[in-house]
């Protein structure tokens, strides 16, 4: 079956399981998540203060060329996170000060490019967020295509369009729209159980219980042995 270069419609993360997903820090997501869904550190915030969390609306374009971000700034609906596989490239910014405003304009959660930007002060004083692998001051062409609502690779992930995003200072991470629900309990008692260590590490238990077993089990400990 042949798709068409643009699909518009898709399943999203209900607007309520983003609310309480994002309350979480992708780290804990993506330890719950099995460690998965962390996009390679090349792609990071703008600024570390920087958070957003919303579902993908997918982009994939050209390097170098931004005529597709542009189509789906369109298409994209509030509360959106556009994930642009730029392929890494660092030769021309594919979003700057006036995209970026119409954006936020627009109600889009932020922007989250395997590629680069540029007029990074400015969008800072408007503290909106977006996670890239950096910055440059050579503009885009705006001449070839690419898709819309496809698939992506971004940072070395596969990247659904409607999969929950999440991003902060530690990076960014995607989980599958099928699956972000049934990981909120899971995420609610991790971050219960470090609250618990935490307490129990400043009470001066600062070994960590497993790490006997764990090096018995690694062989650099013999049964009965310990530190």
């Amino acid at each position: 079956m042949n798709l068409p270069d643009i699909i518009q419609t898709f399943e999203r993360v209900p607007a309520d399981i983003v609310a309480q997903a994002a309350q979480y820090q992708p780290a804990i997501l993506a330890d719950v998540a099995g460690r998965r869904g962390a996009l390679h550190g090349r792609i990071t915030a703008l600024r570390p203060r920087m958070k957003l969390a919303g579902p993908a609306f997918t982009v994939e374009v050209r390097p170098g060329d931004n005529l597709m971000i542009h189509a789906a700034m369109a298409l994209a609906q509030p509360g959106d996170v556009l994930v642009i596989d730029g392929q890494s490239n660092q030769t021309a910014a594919l979003m700057g000060t006036i995209m970026m405003t119409a954006c936020k304009q627009l109600g889009l959660a932020g922007v989250v490019i395997d590629g680069a930007v540029r007029d990074s002060l400015e969008i800072d004083e408007m503290d909106y967020p977006v996670f890239s692998v950096g910055t440059s001051p050579n503009g885009p062409t705006k001449q070839v295509g690419g898709r819309i609502g496809h698939p992506v690779s971004v940072g070395g992930v596969t990247v659904n369009p409607g999969d929950f995003i999440i991003g902060d200072g530690d990076g960014v991470v995607v989980v599958e729209r099928g699956k972000i629900e049934a990981l909120l309990p899971l995420a609610a008692h991790k971050v219960a159980a470090e609250a618990t260590r935490i307490v129990q590490i400043k009470e001066g238990k600062t070994s960590a219980p497993w790490l006997t077993a764990s090096l018995v089990a690694a062989g650099v400990l013999k049964e009965g042995e310990s530190l």
